[in-house]
């Protein structure tokens, strides 16, 4: 099954850059009519980004090794 995903996943890889530039959009931008209201979010996305990272670390060094010493 590996051998089968890893070429698709590799050609994936390799043409999302040529994907991404073929279509060019075109935008319009507005005037700013209020200030934005997401002023106090980036003490709350320092803080989901800290959990994140911790959440990370504690997943990375569990050990979940199930595998006890058995004496004959």
């Amino acid at each position: 099954m590996k051998k089968f995903i890893l070429p698709f996943a590799a050609v994936a890889m390799a043409a999302t850059p040529v994907v991404a530039t073929a279509a060019d959009a075109q935008r319009s931008s507005q005037p700013v009519k209020e200030s934005a209201e997401l002023a106090g979010s980036s003490l709350i996305i320092a803080a989901l980004a800290a959990a994140a990272v911790i959440a990370g670390i504690i997943v990375a060094a569990d050990d979940d090794d199930d595998d006890f010493p058995v004496s004959a």
